[in-house]
């Protein structure tokens, strides 16, 4: 479980760098842009598992 954590986390991470990076997400909007990101990535990985 720990793993599968870790690997959410570290999509996640990449997604929201990404987005900055190309000017999709400003500061103001990272906590909720970085929660709908965690919830899609978990969700989508767990879909794939299960």
């Amino acid at each position: 479980m720990k793993d599968e954590n870790e690997l959410v986390v570290k999509v996640t991470k990449e997604i929201v760098v990404k987005f900055i990076e190309v000017g999709r997400l400003s500061v103001n909007s990272f906590e909720e842009a970085w929660k709908q990101i965690y919830k899609t990535v978990s969700e989508s990985i767990t879909e794939k598992r299960g």
